[in-house]
């Protein structure tokens, strides 16, 4: 009985061998395919191409190449190991793909129960699924909250999104809320001037009222910092209840009729009119900080 246990484990350890041979065989080949794939004029191996431009893994573009479902400048090409210039027009089943270092600016009008962040452990739905894989690898700039919805900004330009993010340069952020109950004049104040809330004082809102009914009290809130949950948080302590909450724009681009869940291409005129909007804000706000603290150093001198 021993012996036959004995023999069984060799067996297993054998096959876990074979197992791991066959898999570093495979690794070796897999890394001598990618040493290979640019030559020495320059040209890169198709599969190498769309993996770059962040449609998909290497393995499944080579799928999508034996398929028959990509094209390049208009052509179909199905064999692996074909190399082009990496600046090419490719297709992959039917989606144009974006050049790499392209920059891509995109509105999404974000439903309920999407996240906006590009991966997830829980296996949540993302906001970066809403738009299709010809774009490449896209982030969200900031948040907008799983029940909240409307208009969040998708791209890959790093800079650009810092310079929404940032505090000193963020542009105005408008929100539609409903809530339970009417401000009261006193509230509305509160709102304008700051709430205290237990990472700080919001900075001043602007407050419109935008309709009145048995139902609910619906609000324009514009801010401009991009706290978690700082309108929610703003109404909790004033002692309202949020029925919906929805960003309806951010600087000057705005939501408009988009349907929930449609994306659709920024132009590059609103993009660069949103970026120099954010440089004169911290330009403002920098010189704003240098005069504070002037002022404070002349009165310390008294």
């Amino acid at each position: 009985m021993i012996d036959e246990e004995i023999e069984k484990e060799a067996e297993v350890e054998e096959e876990n061998k074979e197992a791991q041979l066959e898999q570093s065989e495979e690794e070796i080949k897999h890394e001598e395919d990618e040493s290979n794939d640019v030559s020495a004029d320059g040209l890169v191996r198709l599969q190498k191409i769309i993996a770059d431009r962040g449609f998909c893994s290497r393995r499944k573009a080579e799928d999508y190449i034996t398929a028959g479902k990509v094209k390049v400048n208009h052509k179909v090409v199905d064999k692996l190991g074909s190399s082009f210039d990496p600046n090419c027009y490719i297709e992959v089943d039917g989606y144009p793909l974006a050049r790499v270092g392209q920059k891509v600016y995109l509105a999404v009008n974000k439903p309920l129960g999407f996240i906006c962040t590009a991966s997830d452990p829980r296996d949540r739905k993302l906001v970066t699924q809403l738009v299709p894989p010809q774009y490449g690898r896209v982030f969200p700039i900031g948040r907008l909250d799983i029940n909240s919805e409307g208009l969040i900004l998708l791209t890959n330009d790093g800079d650009f999104a810092n310079l929404v993010m940032h505090p000193s340069s963020s542009p105005d952020k408008v929100y539609e809320v409903k809530i339970n109950k009417r401000l009261t004049k006193p509230e509305i104040e509160q709102l304008r001037n700051g709430i205290p809330l237990e990472d700080g004082m919001t900075s001043p809102a602007q407050v419109r009222e935008a309709g009145i009914s048995i139902y609910n009290c619906t609000y324009e809130i514009t801010i401009h910092e991009g706290r978690n949950r700082e309108i929610r948080r703003m109404m909790e302590y004033l002692g309202k209840r949020v029925y919906s909450l929805k960003r309806i724009s951010i600087g000057n681009i705005g939501l408009k009729d988009m349907p929930r869940g449609s994306y659709r291409e920024v132009p590059l005129k609103v993009v660069e009119q949103m970026r120099a909007d954010c440089m004169t804000r911290k330009k403002n706000n920098d010189l704003q900080k240098v005069m504070e603290e002037k002022k404070k150093a002349a009165l310390n001198a008294k």
